[in-house]
């Protein structure tokens, strides 16, 4: 087996990792995706340029710190608190493991909502919250989402010669 094509698996099995972690709250997947396009880069013939990858760390650092604040912004911006975000954020969680796949879109909404209702604030409030989080979160996950799958174009395209 060439050296060549280790760094292909091994960029392949990053990448699908970083997809998979793009939906997955766990560590940030798209900056993984990134990495394999770096990892791409060990090969004899490099196929990228420092400024396709200069431009996709910024692209992806910045999906990265977005990431963080749409939900919050989401949240907030429906009229929630701090502890309807941590509400959210622990019904993803909850809803991946035991209600897959609906628990990634209802997990979030239901745990904002209740993270309100903790919070002391009225079932109007919370159900506009935990909407507004639900909302936060998917447009978050299909950021991540979607460049990881842009870089995992690349990347094939790139690896196989396409």
């Amino acid at each position: 087996m060439s050296v060549d094509l280790i760094w292909v698996i091994v960029g392949l099995i990053l990448l699908v990792i970083g997809i998979v972690f793009s939906v997955l709250p766990v560590i940030p997947g798209q900056v993984l995706s990134w990495g394999s396009l770096m990892i791409l880069q060990l090969q004899s013939d490099p196929p990228f340029t420092a400024r396709f990858l200069f431009v996709w760390a910024l692209i992806t650092a910045g999906v990265t710190l977005l990431d963080y604040f749409v939900p919050v912004w989401g949240t907030k911006k429906f009229g929630g608190s701090k502890t309807g975000v941590w509400g959210a954020t622990i019904g993803l969680i909850i809803g991946i493991f035991f209600f897959p796949p609906f628990g990634l879109i209802i997990g979030p909404f239901i745990g904002a909502f209740i993270g309100e209702l903790i919070a002391g604030k009225d079932s109007r409030v919370a159900l506009k919250s935990g909407f507004g989080s639900f909302l936060g979160f998917v447009a978050g996950t299909m950021m991540k989402l979607v460049i990881s799958l842009i870089m995992g174009y690349f990347f094939i395209i790139n690896a196989f010669n396409l």
